[in-house]
């Protein structure tokens, strides 16, 4: 906790350290998780006293996530204004700059991924653009370094890179500083560099249509599933997912008890997803083949992110406020999840200690869960595909 200023005087920048005390508040509990008294309490100030600073709880939000792009903004800047430099030499200097400011500032990344859609439009929109211009100017740089690239292609390896940096919220792993740097920077690098797969030869054949009519539980948990992807846990009601199924009133309450007995079911079905993929990935590579079995296991998690939402909504990061017990165990399946990655990249790459390869492991994984939810690239017909590659070179699997 941050010492109380003596009587009468207050400290240098109070409202960046307000701001910060709060983000680190909303990264941990999440923003419907967090009050003002809490953030007070944790500053050592009183309410009123943050009040002069702050209008409310989402003033303190736009502060904090705008300040990220400020810095983001400036990082470009400062990187990629002056045409006289070489392509290769700004694209450098922007991965360093960025993979400081993620490694100082992780909470950062965490608020603008997760909880942005709590500030007003306006804001949100503000958000876009800016970040919007940002990718384009670090896609002209690239095209400078790639000109095969299409400005599509560029601005979407761009906005992969942007997801390494932004991994480190989804995870509390660290090395020392200059290396945790160094490794974003390797890792976005290879994002960068990587060759993106041609268009499929070949069609996926038309699902066949079921047979029968779905039940109300499904058509719940589908209704559900799509608006807490679409707009987070806290902002839908069950009188929403009722109407969206088909179903009124009281109706819903006879097959879930609430929202967070269906975002349990949501979490449990893409444990089971995943789960059935990872076992058989393993098992349909010739041991001690670690490096196709990871291929495989990447496979699989490109197909069932992009075939369902129910990974979104269970993995992508947003704090649920679940009950503690069901915490806990999505929290110990996404961890023994992360574990049969992080083991078979360590026997891949023996030199990598496995902290560097849980962070490596985050960052494929976080690549594809943003790029999957992006709406500038998620329409992109062979996106499936770009992902998989993608992953495979942050990997270093080529």
């Amino acid at each position: 906790m941050e010492p109380t200023p003596a009587r009468g005087r207050r400290p240098r920048d109070r409202k960046n350290q307000l701001a910060g005390v709060a983000a680190e508040l909303f990264r941990a509990r999440g923003y419907h998780g967090v009050g003002i008294n809490d953030i007070a309490a944790a500053a050592g100030v009183t309410g009123p006293a943050l009040y002069r600073h702050f209008a409310d709880k989402q003033a303190i939000l736009a502060h904090v996530v705008l300040s990220g792009i400020d810095d983001m903004e400036a990082a470009t800047a400062s990187a990629v204004s002056d045409s006289s430099v070489p392509g290769p030499e700004q694209i450098e200097t922007l991965l360093t700059c960025l993979a400081g400011q993620a490694v100082e500032r992780r909470e950062i990344a965490a608020l603008w991924r997760w909880e942005g859609k709590h500030l007003p439009r306006d804001d949100r929109r503000e958000i876009r653009r800016r970040s919007g211009e940002v990718l384009a100017s670090w896609a002209k740089s690239l095209q400078l370094v790639r000109p095969e690239l299409t400005p599509e292609d560029a601005e979407l390896l761009c906005w992969a890179a942007l997801s390494v940096f932004g991994s480190v919220s989804v995870h509390h792993t660290s090395v020392a500083k200059r290396r945790f740097a160094q490794l974003l920077v390797d890792l976005a690098r290879r994002v960068l560099h990587t060759e993106l797969p041609p268009a499929p030869e070949t069609v996926a054949a038309p699902v066949p249509p079921g047979i029968g009519q779905t039940s109300r539980r499904e058509q719940l948990l589908s209704a559900a599933t799509e608006l807490f992807s679409q707009r987070g846990f806290h902002a839908v009601s069950m009188e929403e997912i009722g109407a969206a199924a088909g179903i009124s009133g009281p109706s819903v309450y006879r097959h879930f008890a609430g929202k967070s007995a269906l975002v349990i079911a949501i979490c449990r079905r893409a444990a089971d997803r995943l789960a059935v993929g990872a076992e058989h990935a393993l098992r349909t590579s010739a041991p001690p083949d670690e490096r196709e079995a990871l291929r495989r296991l990447a496979e699989s998690y490109v197909r069932t992110l992009t075939g369902s939402a129910e990974l979104s909504v269970a993995f992508a990061g947003d704090p649920l406020n679940l009950p503690e017990q069901d915490q806990a165990e999505l929290l110990r399946v996404q961890r023994d999840y992360v574990a049969q990655w992080v083991h078979l990249l360590s026997a891949v790459h023996p030199g990598l200690n496995p902290r560097e390869a849980k962070i490596t492991v985050h960052a494929a994984l976080t690549i594809a869960n943003d790029l999957a939810r992006t709406r500038r690239v998620n329409a992109r017909p062979h996106l499936p595909a770009e992902l998989h590659r993608m992953m495979i070179s942050v990997l270093d699997l080529d």
